[in-house]
């Protein structure tokens, strides 16, 4: 036998829920399983036998095949416990038990012999499954406009009914948000489960999963509630410890305004001198500089030692991740710089069993089954502050929408331009309506955008414009539309530069050409009341007068 695995006496209680109708496994019929836990979710694998043995004069039909042939979501919960312990005084044994989605199944039908014909016994399943958000959200890519509504309620809105989340996290899931903007498309590959671990990498909150409630925890800080279980000596095989790498890296956060640039380091002491990270800002809002580097300093982390364990059979308490375990008062528990009966938190459980007697028959029916066993675990401190999350696809923006101008002053028809003050930071801005979400409001930075500055010519009221969006930021990438009574006719090869209000309200300059000589026409219009430029092929008028009625 290797190193690291046992067999052991295990009941394994596995059922599956498709379209609200339960099927239970019985524990004896269990042929393998296998469990991954991680702090953040799961995934898994589980064999199992039914039988279906009326074509050879049984009395056992199969009533999973149907259910499990259909297209239905699929839901399996698998629970592993222990039959016996090695500890003199006998505790009450617990199980390890996980509920999850179905990602993929399939099955082969078992004959009563190997030849042509022979009648069918028994059918083997098998079954993947994963933790809910990571299946479900991994196949979710919406492009989803929020405006002046919080992380929360971006979060509750795609749940759904199979995902449960609690929030312990005030600082990045309750502040209103002027904009928050999901462009996420499958093409560009990040998923709103992409999304959600990015979200929490970058703003330092922590995702995990909570095994005992069977939902997900979105908080500032890992939890150490619980009391401790004690890990028993004759339950652990061997104990290593592991020195994650060290960052060797110092920040520095630049604000690469021209006005005010700013340099802001972060240093950390096992850093080498000269080697940083840069992270790169362009706002004139010192406050957004300032909550950067307090972000920044709380994400560089120097992560302590870990502890791996290695099991000579599985524990009578079960182990999840998130769970507190004391380490044995033993001197030899004290060795490599632990500390006996020092505290620790579960970060992963690995364990994977084959059933001792594979065959159909064995074990048929049985309340529990021998499994040769292997299983894995890792403990970090109490103090550990770093966050371990699965690999992820940052989400790729920005995504390009068609928006319309929005100006209060004068009255509706007037093609007014209007620069709206933010009370908080005292930067100017655009208001800008999404019509394809519902006419929500956006902020765009007022600016010349592609012109030179000495050209004043803001986007004006009711105009069509292409919006960049960003998560949390908007701007104007393009004018769309040209102005009503701004266009020229082909033939006379025109340009036209109009303002004011209205064509009746405003005041026109045209350059176009007549039999192949140019004319200038320089006119202002109030109404009934003109005044007029005009210069042509050996004419100058100037005209002031009051059209008729």
């Amino acid at each position: 036998m290797t190193p690291g695995t046992f067999n052991d006496r295990l009941t394994v209680s596995v059922t599956l829920t498709t379209a609200g109708t339960p099927h239970a496994i019985p524990p004896g019929d269990v042929k393998s399983f296998a469990l991954e836990l991680r702090s953040w979710g799961f995934e898994g694998q589980v064999e199992f036998d039914v039988a279906d043995n009326t074509s050879a004069g049984g009395l056992e039909t199969d009533p999973l095949k149907s259910a499990f042939l259909a297209q239905d979501l699929m839901e399996v919960q698998l629970e592993v416990k222990a039959v016996h312990t090695d500890a003199a005084t006998q505790p009450a044994l617990t199980s390890l038990k996980v509920k999850g989605l179905v990602s993929e199944r399939s099955l082969v039908e078992i004959p009563a012999a190997p030849a042509p014909g022979a009648p069918l016994l028994h059918r083997r399943y098998q079954v993947r499954f994963l933790d809910p958000a990571r299946l479900l959200w991994s196949q979710h890519f919406p492009s989803v406009l929020y405006t002046h509504k919080t992380m929360k309620n971006v979060l509750d809105a795609h749940k759904g009914s199979h995902i449960t989340f609690t929030y312990d996290w005030s600082a990045g899931l309750d502040t209103s948000c002027p904009q928050l903007f999901l462009g996420l498309r499958p093409e560009h590959g990040a998923s709103f489960y992409d999304f959600l671990l990015w979200y929490v990498d970058t703003r330092d909150g922590v995702f995990a999963y909570d095994y005992a409630a069977a939902q997900y925890t979105l908080t500032t800080a890992k939890s150490s509630a619980g009391t401790p279980v004690d890990l028993l000596p004759l339950e652990v095989e061997s104990l290593g410890i592991r020195f994650p790498e060290v960052p060797r890296h110092d920040v520095t956060v630049l604000n690469a305004v021209a006005q005010g640039p700013a340099t802001r380091p972060i240093t950390q002491e096992r850093a080498v001198t000269g080697i940083r990270q840069d992270v790169l800002l362009r706002t004139p809002i010192t406050n957004q500089v300032d909550a950067r580097v307090s972000l920044e300093t709380a994400r560089l982390k120097v992560r302590s030692k870990e502890v791996d364990l290695t099991w000579r059979r599985f524990p009578a308490k079960a182990l999840v991740p998130g769970m507190q375990v004391k380490l044995p008062t033993a001197q030899a528990w004290a060795a490599a710089g632990l500390t006996g009966g020092q505290t620790f938190r579960v970060r992963s459980v690995a364990l994977r069993g084959n059933a001792l007697a594979s065959s159909p028959d064995a074990e048929h029916l049985a309340k529990n089954a021998g499994f040769h066993f292997s299983m894995h675990t890792v403990l970090e401190t109490q103090a550990e502050t770093w966050v371990e999350l699965p690999a992820y696809l940052a989400p790729d923006w920005p995504t390009y929408v068609e928006g319309i101008i929005v100006s209060e002053v004068g009255e509706q028809t007037h093609e007014t331009w209007q620069a709206y003050t933010d009370s908080a930071t005292s930067q100017d801005g655009y208001k800008v309506k999404i019509p394809l979400w519902d006419n929500q409001v956006v902020t765009l930075p007022f600016n010349p955008n592609l012109l030179p500055g000495h050209f004043y010519f803001p986007a004006y009221k009711g105009e069509r414009v292409l919006v960049g969006l960003d998560f949390q930021q908007a701007w104007l990438k393009r004018f769309l539309d040209w102005r009503a009574t701004a266009r020229m006719p082909a033939d006379g090869q025109g340009t036209h530069l109009l303002v004011g209000k209205t064509p009746e309200n405003g005041t026109s300059m045209k350059h176009s050409y007549a039999e192949g000589k140019p004319v200038f026409l320089l006119q202002r219009t109030n109404a009934k009341d003109t005044a007029r430029i005009e210069i042509k092929e050996g004419t100058l008028v100037i005209q002031v007068k009051e059209e008729p009625a």
